[in-house]
Order: structure tokens, then C-alpha cells, then sequence
């Protein structure tokens, strides 16, 4: 693969990183609470980096979230892209696509899916949707969320729609999360009997993208922190135990990156990518978690205190981590599929995934 971006992606993600930059410190984010910053995310759709992700493909929108994640910034960013722009951008009709994406791409629309582990979504002939999802994120920001039935064939859902209920849920990292309760909502086809298995592997390419971000961002505090930090007169990154626990933390830190960059090129180039896809998802929830943890050890005893900046990268690495799914899951479907061999760009039919599965079976609630 070609691991250099294109120009146009490569201007996106220096235009995101100086907003984020700008706009998701440390106290802004104190200051939000666990909601989203309005005000960030109508920075971030007024400069067009949201309607961009149709033209910058997945491997844009993974450089795009990796600037996310580095700061940890409270917006809807990555489940309205993984959910909205891209699903739509690829499965929608020209109708859907004329009137849903100039609304996600000007932040007017927010989505967001809710992908369980196992189906809980029916729906009817005249597209009437029933059931519920413990945990979407960024659901209370959401106008929008895509809902696979027990047949896997995708919904899109208004929020607001009569017979559909969001109850505000708090989870590890503070994504504005809610429980969606629909009861014979009316909902509206996306995509075709192919289209859930490649959403499905787009959201766990994008997701993983952002914790390398999230990950990079832990990993350069506790390098700054253990820089300045001195014990016994010299810095503390001059002990081997910290420079070694540091090399670590930054070899896993680019096994995701790259793992993300290989599903995401293999996507935008219509190559087989599901197993790929599993493949950096795995390395998101395995190696994140060592690299979180490790970035609060680093900090000695501030690494402890809640309000201190780094522990937000750890809330955020654990909420992926689960978010993703646990690492057995992911190697079990990923073993299977690679027993099975792949058909083509979305692989064999099976059992899929844990993205948007972790409230009962990781404890993912703070």
C-alpha cells in the first residue's frame, strides 16, 4: 500500500489538527462535561471537514480522527462520518444523497449507529423498526442513527420520530452516549444486503484510527511529562525502566496506526478488507489499553488525579477498548474468517461484531 497521503488528504488533517488544537484544551474539555462542544463542532463542519470525508475517502477520515483523538475532542465527529456521511456517500440513493449529505456535512444533521453484537432490531415490511440498544454513542447529539435488523439490512432513523425514545447514559469516556428504545418508528432503507458488513468494517477502521490517536496523544504527555519531571537530580526519562515502558508504549501506538492506514487504503481501493478491518481493530483494543495505561504509570502520582489531562486519554483509550470489542472476540471471528477464506471484499457471512456491543459484557458504564 501506499502509506502517503494525497495532497487534499494531507491538507485536511493539518486544517483539523490546528482546530483541534486551538479549540480542545484541556480546559474547554474540563469545561464540557460529558456533553459535546457546540462550538467545536460547528468550527469543524463551518471548515468543511466533515463534507470532506466524502472526497478524502477512509483513509482521510482515519488521518482526520487520528488529530481527534490526540486531543480527545468532544464532538460527534467520528460516529457522524462512520454512520452518516460515508454509509450514505456509498449506499444511499441520489435522492437520500442530495438531501441527507449537505445536512451532515454542515453539522445541520448528527449520526450515529447502533451496531449490537447480536440483532436487536426488527423491522417490517413498510419499514417500521422495533427494539433497543443499551449504548449508542453520541447518541444525545444525534438526529440521525443507522440501525441494522436481525436480516442485516440498514435503517436510518430519525431521532425525533414518533415512537422512538433516547434516555441519556454515561459511559467510561464522555461521549454524550444514550440507550435508543424504538417502537415501530418509521425508518428508511440504506444500502442493499452488502451494505452492513462494509459499514460494519468502515466504523472499525475509523474507531481505530482514533485511538492511535488517542494513543499518540497519551503517549506525548508522558513523554513530556517524564522530559521535565526530575528524581535524584536527573530526568526521569533517563531511566531505563521508563525509556523501555515508553518504546513500548510507542511501538503499539504504531501497530494500530498502520494496521488502521492498511484497512482504510484497502477500502478506498475496493480491495478485500474485512479481515484487515478486524486486524486493526484488534490492535486498537489490545495494544490502546497497554498504551493508555502506561501513559497515566508514566505519570507517577499525577497520572492518578482525575482532572489531570492524561487521564482523560485513558478514559477514552478504555472506552474504545470496549467499544471495539475485547481482544478474543476479535481474534475468534478474525481466526474463523481467516479458516474460512475470504469472498470478496466483505468475506463470508458470520457472526459480526462487537462495535457498539460493550455495555453489558465490558462494563463500560463509569
Amino acid at each position: 500500500m501506499d502509506f502517503h497521503p494525497t495532497e487534499e488528504q494531507a491538507a485536511a488533517a493539518g486544517l483539523a489538527a490546528r482546530i483541534f488544537r486551538d479549540l480542545a484544551t484541556h480546559e474547554r474539555l474540563a469545561a464540557s462535561g460529558t456533553g459535546s462542544d457546540a462550538e467545536l463542532w460547528k468550527a469543524l463542519t463551518s471548515a468543511g471537514l466533515t463534507a470532506a470525508v466524502e472526497d478524502v475517502g477512509l483513509l482521510g477520515l482515519v488521518l482526520l480522527l487520528e488529530e481527534q483523538g490526540r486531543t480527545t475532542a468532544q464532538v460527534p465527529y467520528a460516529a457522524t462520518c462512520a454512520y452518516g456521511v460515508l454509509p450514505v456517500a456509498a449506499h444511499g440513493t441520489p435522492e437520500q444523497r442530495a438531501r441527507l449529505l449537505p445536512a451532515l456535512g454542515s453539522g445541520e444533521a448528527v449520526a450515529t449507529g447502533a451496531f449490537p453484537e447480536r440483532g436487536r432490531f426488527t423491522a417490517t415490511p413498510d419499514g417500521r423498526v422495533t427494539g433497543t440498544a443499551p449504548v449508542v454513542p453520541w447518541l444525545r447529539d444525534a438526529t440521525h442513527v443507522l440501525v441494522p435488523d436481525t436480516g442485516r439490512a440498514l435503517w436510518l432513523v430519525r431521532t425525533d420520530a414518533p415512537g422512538a425514545g433516547v434516555r441519556p447514559v454515561e459511559t467510561t469516556a464522555p461521549w454524550a452516549s444514550g440507550s435508543l428504545a424504538l417502537d415501530g418508528v418509521r425508518a428508511e432503507r440504506l444500502g442493499g444486503p452488502e451494505a452492513y458488513k462494509q459499514v460494519l468494517g468502515a466504523a472499525r477502521t475509523a474507531f481505530a484510527g482514533l485511538q492511535a490517536g488517542v494513543c499518540a496523544g497519551s503517549l506525548a504527555r508522558a513523554v513530556e511529562y517524564t522530559s521535565t519531571r526530575e528524581q535524584f537530580g536527573r530526568p526521569l526519562s533517563t531511566n531505563q525502566g521508563v525509556m523501555l515502558r515508553a518504546a513500548d508504549a510507542y511501538m503499539d501506538t504504531e501497530a494500530i496506526r498502520v494496521t488502521a492506514y492498511e484497512a482504510a487504503w484497502r477500502v478506498d481501493e475496493g480491495l478485500p478488507a474485512r479481515d484487515h478491518a478486524l486486524t486493526a481493530a484488534w490492535w486498537a483494543s489490545e495494544a490502546g489499553k497497554r498504551v493508555v495505561h502506561a501513559g497515566q504509570h508514566l505519570h507517577g502520582g499525577m497520572g492518578a488525579d482525575l482532572d489531570h489531562p492524561v487521564h482523560r486519554h485513558f478514559l477514552w483509550g478504555r472506552q474504545l477498548d470496549a467499544y471495539l470489542g475485547c481482544g478474543s472476540e476479535l481474534l475468534a471471528e478474525l481466526g474463523a474468517l481467516i479458516a474460512e477464506g475470504s469472498e470478496g471484499p466483505e468475506g463470508p457471512e458470520r457472526s459480526d461484531g462487537p462495535v457498539g456491543s460493550v455495555a453489558e459484557e465490558e462494563g463500560d458504564h463509569a
